[in-house]
């Protein structure tokens, strides 16, 4: 939470870190180091560069690092995260997009024999062939115009990580833990891997320079497996896209066009999984979309025999 002077204040349950602490570092000078280099923020790539000591080492915290963690790190532009995640994190692999930011990034992570810094596009990386092993934590404060494609492309992995941090608009961030009669389909989308969280608020002065929304940390539990069988989750999605495709549409209205049906069969398919064919996608918790999921799987194999 915010206080009325725009400190960021514990959520409920977060310990205050301690004084002594080994994620104590000085502020990282960023604004100078790119003004050194000639260089700017570049909002092309929603740089907006986090330089609160206090924050960013409540960040680490939040992601409750084993000693032996293996860290990927999404655009960690000058390396204020990077720093902090190093002091303890076995290893951090930084994937850094903005080649302009490489030089100074690999001055400023030096001294850190754990840090390997990677020039290129995450989306373009299997997340899998980047750490040594299953197990992996993804800590990152992330452009917010690729937060829906990170998650997707995390989550979706051949190895998923089995926690991920990330600094994300905050709207989104409250969006992605929605409950029943809010959901979407960013939820559902994450919801089905892990249980998300927000652990902490960010103002947007904390950065450098403001962004024009208010931050939040999310941070994602992953489950071993996906709460969908990991063979129905092609269906899965499937049928959560039609279902969002014309939210102000009921059910049974919104999966026909979604999917090309007649009304009929929407309305059946709804009735066998016990679900009211005049709900609203965003009404349905992830157990309804899993039975409705099961009934569609049942109606093929009863259609095909």
């Amino acid at each position: 939470m915010v206080s009325k002077r725009g400190d960021v204040l514990p959520d409920p349950g977060t310990s205050q870190p301690s004084g002594d602490s080994p994620l104590n570092l000085p502020p990282l000078p960023v604004a100078a180091l790119l003004r050194s280099h000639g260089l700017a923020p570049r909002k092309s790539l929603g740089q907006n560069f986090l330089t609160d000591p206090a924050i960013l080492r409540r960040i680490v915290e939040s992601a409750e690092l084993p000693p032996q963690a293996e860290v990927l790190e999404i655009g960690p532009g000058l390396g204020s995260l990077t720093r902090v995640l190093a002091q303890v994190a076995r290893r951090v692999v930084a994937v850094e997009l903005d080649s302009t930011l490489i030089p100074l990034l690999d001055e400023v992570v030096s001294p850190y024999g754990n840090v390997e810094v990677l020039h290129g596009d995450i989306l373009q990386f299997d997340p899998a062939r980047l750490m040594s092993s299953a197990g992996y934590f993804v800590v990152a404060n992330i452009p917010y115009y690729i937060t829906s494609a990170v998650m997707r492309h995390l989550l979706e992995a051949s190895i998923r990580p089995q926690r991920v941090v990330l600094t994300i608009q905050r709207e989104v961030a409250e969006r992605i833990c929605a409950v029943p009669g809010e959901m979407s389909l960013l939820a559902l989308s994450v919801q089905v891997y892990g249980a998300p969280r927000v652990t902490l608020r960010i103002p947007a002065g904390a950065f450098y320079p403001p962004p024009k929304v208010d931050s939040a940390v999310v941070r994602v539990d992953l489950s071993p497996q996906p709460r969908i069988p990991a063979e129905q989750l092609e269906i899965f999605f499937r049928l959560i896209r039609a279902g969002f495709s014309q939210k102000r549409k009921t059910l049974r209205n919104a999966l026909s066009s979604g999917l090309g049906w007649k009304g009929e069969r929407a309305e059946s398919l709804l009735r066998q999984a016990g679900i009211d064919p005049n709900r609203r996608a965003e009404s349905l918790a992830l157990e309804e979309w899993a039975l409705l999921v099961d009934a569609y799987v049942k109606a093929e194999e009863k259609q095909a025999g």
